[in-house]
């Protein structure tokens, strides 16, 4: 199943299944987060009457309102060397909010200051079932499903500071879509994940590269803090990004980033 959170034609907030080329509205339920478990969506009324068309749907967030924003650095060995930096024997963490996060197709607004802005494409997960020192065995069992992410950054305040929150959690500016695909629709450890950038290829990796795999993330944060349902982790991005690239590749106005996960689908966003 394919999932999103967006607005029917009348404007109003409602979970939609995609069905062919329609997104079919959920009774009862406004977004994906911490009320929508898997049971939850598998046993809601699908309003067949009142779909309409996915083209031109307006999205919002894959999970507009998470408790939990948990992003992973450093977690594709080429990305490693390309910056400079050394393996590590436990995952690179850092946070963003709910308000970083935008929507597939929206215009992620720049003007704010920095100068060196970069894209990241990753997959995402969205957790579906909570738990709290999770093992790695039974940690797929609390996936809700996979999405995609831009961790969008800005580098020039990344770097002020040894932390890289700063950098990372600007309101409106991590785009998270299209659709939450459930597991079972996908084996995500065969597909691949890419970036363009004005329709040239950016970065280019295997899933099955990520060097700390899903099982182990989420074990790894569930130790110090309780997963929800909803909660997003973002896994990581591939080599490739524009601060390491000599001359350095930067967005601006009017350029068009698409992140596409095979299996998953296409996140494509303009820079305003």
């Amino acid at each position: 199943m394919r999932y999103a959170s967006t607005y029917d034609q009348s404007g109003a907030p409602v979970v939609a299944e995609l069905q062919g080329d329609q997104l079919v509205p959920l009774a009862g339920l406004t977004e994906l987060g911490a009320a929508t478990t898997a049971g939850v969506l598998a046993a809601a009324a699908r309003r067949t009457a009142d779909a309409f068309p996915a083209t031109g749907a307006e999205l919002r967030a894959v999970v507009p309102n998470p408790a939990k924003v948990i992003c992973v650095g450093l977690n594709y060995k080429a990305h490693i060397e390309e910056t400079g930096r050394s393996d590590s024997e436990y995952p690179v963490f850092f946070p963003k909010f709910a308000s970083s996060l935008t929507a597939a197709n929206a215009a992620i607004d720049i003007s704010g200051g920095s100068s060196q802005v970069d894209y990241e494409g990753e997959l995402t997960v969205v957790i579906g079932k909570p738990g709290r020192r999770i093992s790695e065995a039974d940690a797929l069992d609390h996936v809700l499903g996979y999405t995609i992410g831009n961790d969008v950054t800005m580098r020039d305040y990344q770097y002020k500071t040894h932390q890289w929150m700063q950098g990372k959690a600007w309101d409106g500016c991590t785009p998270v879509g299209p659709y939450l695909v459930t597991p079972e629709e996908v084996d995500i450890t065969a597909q691949r994940i890419s970036t363009t950038l004005n329709g040239e290829k950016v970065q280019d990796s295997s899933i099955d590269l990520l060097i700390f795999p899903i099982p182990r993330l989420i074990a790894a944060i569930s130790e110090f803090t309780a997963l929800r349902t909803g909660d997003l982790i973002l896994t990581g991005t591939p080599s490739g990004v524009g601060h390491r690239r000599t001359p350095p590749l930067y967005l601006k106005s009017g350029d068009v980033v698409t992140v596409e996960v095979t299996g998953v689908g296409t996140l494509r966003n303009t820079i305003a």
